[in-house]
């Protein structure tokens, strides 16, 4: 049985962010500001690329961040996707 939050690589967030047409606006240390738009309204999602990994609950506050449900930002990548047993589900932006 798959984790409800399967673990996360600063790099599985940053190509998540990307499906979603979110875009780097600034580094500061090893902290990324991304920003994009969902459901009209414009988000800002911080990725702390020192982590290896991502804790269950920063990646909880990530999705949280971005506006976008656990299953969008999961299934937004076919890696991701299968992480959580779902298949790939390419954003509509």
């Amino acid at each position: 049985m798959p984790r409800k939050y399967p673990p996360l690589t600063p790099d599985e967030v940053k190509a998540i962010l990307k499906a979603w047409r979110f875009t780097h606006i600034r580094t500061e240390s090893s902290h990324e500001s991304w920003e994009g738009t969902v459901n009209r309204l414009t988000r800002n999602v911080q990725v702390d690329t020192k982590y290896p990994q991502f804790s269950i609950e920063r990646i909880k506050d990530m999705i949280s961040q971005s506006g976008l449900t656990r299953d969008q930002f999961y299934r937004a990548t076919k890696t991701t996707a299968k992480k959580i047993n779902k298949p790939f589900s390419k954003p509509k932006v």
